[in-house]
């Protein structure tokens, strides 16, 4: 059966590996009800461990089970695990490379309408892309976010899985495949721009390459699932078929994949690449259609920014 919600897929995905893996628990700092980790607390009783609304507390808990065996997954907001837990994530669980899972809720736009500004999150990812050896999940919908959630509990390194508001719009049909460390091609007109895209944002993407072919110009559209470590090869061999790319996500600009893209294409391929996120700045709340439109994300703006990589730099900006 079809799951629409990325975080039930998750939690699906979590009790199939703890039927199979009893070194399986969860630390919940009050987050079973919002990341719809119910069936699994009801399923495994003894193996939820709430700590209440201290994230802190619940990195430091996983870190210590992680060392004595056991496979914990904390799962709680984006910003307040990556951000209030950042030095407990950097110190006890990414520096000596302990096997725990986190999972955050709330990445980017969609679901900040029902909780606030205080409740979407935008740095996330680049907050993990500093640390070493710690993996980066970002799936599109919830087919991707099940087997993202396989693949990450089939890693024994540290590894973050970012979802939305569980509501992401479902872009892929239920057998795409999904293939950890790898970009993939989701569609493909020509080599006129490569297009990177991560998370939810996928549906609009998809719709910018139909105008941009509606246009003449015949690009292609790449999933990129992990952030990192990115697909080096991958990445680089898209930029030099297209000379140019486009990356689009739901994150700040700074850090996140366009960070990523343009730091693989400065040392392999250097070539033109626009990055539409977030400007440097924070966005109010409300619907994350109308903030997407308001805050340089909409179709239109993904069309002028494909159209943009593909225009040559002048002499002049290249100086600046």
């Amino acid at each position: 059966m079809k799951i629409k919600s990325s975080r039930e897929a998750a939690v699906r995905a979590l009790i199939e590996c703890a039927e199979k893996d009893s070194r399986i628990v969860l630390v919940s700092p009050d987050s079973v009800l919002a990341g719809r980790m119910l069936p699994f607390s009801q399923r495994f009783p003894n193996r939820v461990f709430e700590v209440g609304i201290a994230e802190q507390c619940a990195v430091d808990a996983a870190a210590g089970l992680a060392s004595v065996g056991m496979r914990p997954v904390v799962i709680s907001y984006a910003g307040f695990l990556t951000m209030r837990a950042c030095e407990m994530i950097r110190t006890f669980v990414a520096y000596p490379r302990l096997d725990v899972k986190f999972i955050g809720l709330n990445g980017g736009m969609l679901g900040g309408e029902r909780e606030g500004v205080t409740h979407q999150f935008y740095e996330d990812v680049g907050i993990l892309r500093a640390m070493p050896g710690v993996t980066v999940f970002t799936p599109s919908d919830a087919g991707q976010a099940y087997r993202a959630a396989l693949a990450m509990m089939d890693n024994n390194t540290p590894c973050y899985l970012r979802l939305a508001s569980g509501r992401e719009p479902d872009v892929f049909p239920e057998e795409t495949p999904f293939e950890a460390g790898k970009i993939r091609k989701v569609l493909h007109y020509g080599d006129a721009v490569a297009v990177f895209c991560a998370g939810f944002l996928m549906s609009r993407a998809m719709e910018t390459m139909q105008l941009l072919k509606g246009q003449g110009v015949n690009g292609t559209l790449y999933d990129v699932s992990t952030v990192k470590p990115l697909d080096t090869e991958g990445v680089v061999a898209a930029l030099q078929k297209a000379g140019c790319g486009l990356c689009i996500e739901d994150h700040n600009i700074y850090g996140g994949l366009g960070s990523a893209v343009c730091e693989t294409a400065c040392r392999y391929h250097p070539c033109k690449v626009v990055c539409l996120g977030l400007p440097d700045v924070y966005p109010r709340s409300g619907h994350a259609d109308a903030l997407l439109d308001a805050y340089g994300l909409s179709t239109k703006d993904m069309v002028n920014g494909a159209l943009c990589a593909m225009t040559p730099l002048k002499s002049s900006e290249r100086r600046k």
